[in-house]
């Protein structure tokens, strides 16, 4: 038995290429202005009252006052199944460490090198999880935002953390 194989290609001359895009990109100039952009160029908003996924609202502003009602109602979301030590340890040591040292009483490395002073103990002040993550998530005084850094739950980790340091320096 014969067989053969036949094609519609031709050598000669090139194969039509289907949706020719998908092969040659089309670029564009960093600053240049293009009408495939709406707003010309500006970058798209969210619609407004949304949330990103993964976020949530934090209702407390970053005033004296917001610190204030942090301190005096704001509650971890986590269960006492959720918090994992070992995994807050890391963070603070990562995060908070180099100021606040590895104990928690305002010793860290920083601190003992005199590059930054008046690094406050736990043991110092009244502190609840509150007004731990508030100053988290915010800052105060010297001590900036680390809500860049760590996400929600990774925040709260590093509260129940600080809050078992506190516990250890207060015996």
């Amino acid at each position: 038995m014969i067989s053969g194989v036949w094609s519609c290609q031709d050598n000669s001359r090139p194969n039509y290429q289907f949706f020719p895009n998908m092969y040659e990109p089309v670029g564009y100039e960093a600053y240049g202005e293009y009408e495939v952009f709406p707003n010309s160029q500006e970058a798209l908003l969210p619609v407004k009252g949304t949330i990103a996924r993964g976020y949530s609202l934090y209702d407390y502003d970053n005033t004296n006052e917001g610190y204030d009602a942090a301190l005096k109602a704001l509650k971890s979301p986590l269960s006492d199944n959720e918090i994992d030590t070992k995994r807050g340890k890391e963070l603070y040591d990562i995060y908070c460490g180099i100021c606040h040292g590895g104990k928690g009483a305002g010793q860290g490395k920083l601190v003992k090198r005199e590059k930054i002073l008046g690094v406050p103990s736990y043991a110092d002040r009244p502190i609840t999880q509150g007004s731990i993550y508030h100053v988290i998530y915010y800052g105060k005084n010297a001590m900036g935002s680390y809500a860049n850094l760590l996400n929600e739950e990774e925040r709260w980790q590093v509260t129940a953390y600080v809050e078992a340091l506190r516990a250890e320096l207060l015996k």
